[in-house]
């Protein structure tokens, strides 16, 4: 059994009437679970009527970083995701954090961030409240997205998702109580970082994800990623650390398990 721990289930790039077909190859890979997860008010209501609709399907609703200057100025946005948490398929606050990759749609990238900042506080502050672990964006905002996170040390836990960054930063993320999760990246020939940090991270500190609809696995690379895909990912990683699949699907079904602490079934 593996789990797709991040999914954007809601995007557009998958039609409505795909997602029966989506879902069922997913379980027939063996990813018996995906978590949906949100960037946007939007696509977090929609992640939930997904995991009404999809016994396996659960939410994680939260504002993407790139987002941030789309909500209104006033704190409606956060009463509104703040009632959404209340639903008992949602299982996480994210995709929240920090992105110095993309420039701003309008206004200074300083303001941007700043912005950015805040509203990645809010969010965790909401979480630590609720008692809701994050799902945590950092791109090219390693540095600043663990130092954001380290007031709340103890008080949640956050995956840093995607991850790209090396073996030393995953085991400071560990150390503090955090996971990593690794997506398809993990099988290009390219990502020599990735794959060492895979090789050498401990067992139960990981989980798997798609991104999906991005960042397809090889053999897929290229084109539009599933969740069932979790499942190359999977393989590749086993036989980077020399293990078997079902020990990796039973290492990191573990991990997402306690994270995410799925309601019962």
């Amino acid at each position: 059994m593996l789990i797709d721990t991040h999914c954007h289930l809601a995007s557009s790039k998958f039609s409505a009437d795909e997602l029966d077909g989506i879902v069922q190859r997913a379980a027939e890979a063996g990813v018996t679970r995906i978590v949906a997860i949100g960037t946007t008010l939007e696509d977090s209501r929609l992640n939930i009527e997904l995991a009404e609709r999809y016994e396996g399907v659960f939410a994680s609703v939260g504002i993407h970083p790139t987002d941030v200057l789309e909500l209104p100025a006033d704190e409606s946005w956060l009463r509104e995701l703040r009632d959404m948490v209340a639903h008992p398929k949602v299982v996480a606050i994210g995709e929240i954090g920090l992105d110095y990759f993309h420039p701003p749609a309008h206004g200074s990238v300083s303001d941007y961030y700043v912005r950015q900042a805040d509203v990645f506080r809010q969010q965790l502050e909401l979480a630590a409240e609720l008692g809701y672990n994050v799902v945590v964006h950092q791109r090219e905002s390693y540095d600043a997205t663990v130092a954001a996170v380290e007031p709340f040390n103890g008080r949640l836990r956050a995956v840093f998702h995607c991850f790209t960054g090396s073996a030393e930063q995953a085991a400071f993320v560990i150390a503090n109580g955090h996971l990593v999760s690794f997506t398809g990246i993990a099988t290009f020939k390219s990502a020599g970082d990735v794959q060492a940090c895979a090789r050498a991270i401990a067992s139960g500190s990981f989980m798997l994800e798609t991104d999906a609809p991005y960042l397809s696995p090889v053999p897929f690379r290229g084109k539009r990623c599933e969740p069932g895909y979790t499942r190359n990912t999977a393989e590749h990683i086993a036989a980077l650390r020399g293990i078997s699949i079902t020990s990796i699907a039973a290492e990191t079904t573990a991990a997402a398990e306690a994270f995410f602490r799925f309601p019962a079934e």
